[in-house]
């Protein structure tokens, strides 16, 4: 046996057990095997899944609900980088199945800068996979977290498009508070805007 094929055997997960799990722990589960000796990860390998992606954008949504935003309080999720565009489109899915209309988008340097349906007057969350001032190999996080200055940037385009930011949100973070905000400063007018910041899991609850 190859030291990968132990790697993997030994990160596998017993699928009648798997079943009998709630979404939550599911979850917790794929997310701790992906995670497992890595500092960073964008998660593909778990949003991607057909187990991951079959209940993330549930977890999402019943999370963002449990701190106090139904889906009856944004239109749209936004993804901040390219590892959270399958959160998105889970998220639209999960809220399809429900009976409910949200949009999603996509956050890009090139132009259009926000590609998706138009979020013009639109309340919208922004969405990443792992946003944590750990995820250093994510040049976005610590920079983000520490200074605000590329979700800054982000914050202000979608006020150009006459949007509002409801909140931020994340798969996994690791912002230690016991109420998590992100501080964002329009690039255009200067103004300062205190944001919460919703995770799902907290790093330090997925170390085994």
């Amino acid at each position: 046996m190859t030291e990968e094929t132990m790697n993997t055997a030994s990160t596998s997960i017993d699928e009648a057990t798997f079943a009998m799990m709630t979404p939550y722990d599911q979850m917790k589960t794929l997310l701790r095997a992906e995670m497992a000796d890595k500092p960073f990860s964008e998660l593909f390998s778990v949003t991607f899944d057909h187990r991951g992606a079959a209940v993330v954008g549930h977890l999402l949504l019943d999370t963002l609900e449990e701190q106090g935003y139904s889906i009856d309080d944004f239109d749209a999720v936004g993804a901040l980088t390219a590892a959270a565009v399958p959160l998105v489109g889970a998220m639209v899915q999960a809220a399809a199945s429900r009976g409910e209309d949200l949009d999603g988008f996509v956050m890009d340097f090139v132009y259009p800068s926000v590609k998706g349906p138009s979020i013009a007057n639109k309340r919208v969350i922004l969405l990443d996979s792992w946003l944590s001032e750990k995820s250093y190999v994510q040049t976005s996080s610590l920079v983000t977290l520490r200074n605000g200055n590329e979700l800054s940037l982000d914050f202000g385009v979608v006020e150009a498009q006459n949007a509002q930011v409801v909140a931020i949100a994340s798969l996994i973070g690791g912002v230690d508070m016991t109420e998590p905000t992100i501080t964002v400063v329009n690039p255009v007018n200067g103004e300062s805007h205190a944001l919460p910041f919703i995770e799902i899991f907290h790093e330090s609850d997925l170390k085994a």
